[in-house]
């Protein structure tokens, strides 16, 4: 039996390059929260989150605190169990947040941890769905200082050179003929058989503000509409969802089965963004995805496509990683010693052991981080 023997964590802060804008913040600096596990066998289990611009130490210090003193000395394999005895735990801290996120990344660091033991790729220990590739997405179009609609087709149009047959943008940020005319670009620099997602990242609070805007998007063909309102707004989510022939996606800031159950039953949207590193971890995110299957949605996960990889890899029902192809954004992949590959229009799964990747300490070690502790 292999028994948790440590479990650390800390947070690291690494700046952007550039500043960076969506549709309601700018941001400056990225945040994430690290953790690793160990096991009396000798396994290292390794887990991460975006922590936010600021605060992150939020969810490192739950990890400490909260959970570390439920797991230690238990039984790495038993997940189901630790998850249970983690969520009870937590609940007068917080159901969603920080908390939640301390939890998704001892949970992701519990099944990394056991394929490792196992000496699987994640997606074959949770069981492949698929072979060689997975579809992906190239996700970019962020409001930079100077960027242009000219520029922003040509960033769009340089992911397709890349071999990708759908990319995504930021919108809602400027006025609707504003952004028409850079989605207008978008869709000119990509030619009409890409897909094109756009990403509100929560720019709206009413319907007729949203359908003002989606009036203008419609006639450039996008394949979905990004986070339209608030996460706490799924009736308006529903309302919007009913009224346009887009497709809604959000859920990637949600956590745990019951708000995403509360989504697919309002018809508030048709794809699901779930996080493993938000909603509850990988044990959480199978769960929320079995479900989605029942109401014929679709999960295409947010970000980390480090991760999201194996869950695509052996969801039937999911089909799109959110891939970033350099570090200006996800700046995260400055911190990991191996980096996916791009295969034809998707990429190629990983064959090491558990994730397949490991923190880069050195890397680590250049950025503002707090210790292991």
């Amino acid at each position: 039996m292999s028994r948790i023997a440590s479990v650390e964590a800390r947070t690291v802060r690494v700046p952007l390059e550039r500043a960076t804008a969506f549709a309601r913040r700018q941001v400056t600096q990225r945040e994430y929260a690290l953790v690793r596990i160990r096991t009396t066998d000798g396994v290292e289990g390794i887990g991460h989150c975006y922590g936010g611009h600021a605060a992150a130490a939020l969810v490192s210090d739950a990890v400490r605190q909260l959970l570390r003193p439920l797991l230690l000395g238990q039984d790495s394999h038993d997940t189901e169990i630790l998850w249970q005895e983690m969520y009870q735990e937590a609940l007068l801290h917080g159901r969603t947040g920080a908390v939640m996120r301390a939890i998704s990344i001892v949970d992701t660091a519990l099944w990394d941890c056991n394929a490792r033991a196992a000496r699987l790729p994640l997606y074959k220990y949770l069981g492949a769905s698929a072979r060689g590739t997975v579809p992906a997405y190239a996700s970019g179009g962020y409001y930079l200082a100077g960027k242009t609609p000219e520029k922003l087709g040509e960033e769009l149009a340089g992911y397709v050179a890349l071999g990708f047959d759908a990319v995504k943008m930021k919108v809602g940020r400027l006025s609707p003929k504003e952004e028409e005319a850079r989605i207008a670009a978008a869709r000119k620099a990509i030619g009409p058989d890409v897909l094109l997602m756009l990403d509100a990242n929560n720019a709206w609070s009413d319907v007729p503000t949203a359908l003002r805007y989606m009036e203008r998007y419609q006639d450039y063909d996008p394949y979905w509409i990004e986070e339209p309102f608030s996460p706490d707004q799924i009736d308006t989510h529903a309302d919007l969802a009913g009224r346009i022939r887009v497709p809604v996606a959000t859920g990637e800031i949600e956590a745990g089965r019951w708000r995403f159950k509360e989504l697919l039953e309002k018809k508030a949207a048709l794809i699901l963004q779930t996080d493993a590193l938000v909603c509850g971890g990988i044990s959480e995110f199978r769960k929320i995805a079995a479900l989605a299957d029942g109401y014929g949605a679709t999960m295409c996960p947010h970000w980390f496509h480090d991760v999201h990889v194996h869950l695509v890899a052996s969801s039937p029902n999911a089909r799109y990683v959110e891939f970033f192809a350099d570090d200006q954004v996800l700046n995260f992949r400055r911190l990991i010693d191996r980096q996916l590959e791009i295969s034809g229009n998707g990429l190629k799964l990983p064959q090491g052991e558990g994730l397949g990747y490991r923190f880069d300490e050195a890397a680590i070690a250049r950025c503002d981080a707090d210790a292991w502790s």
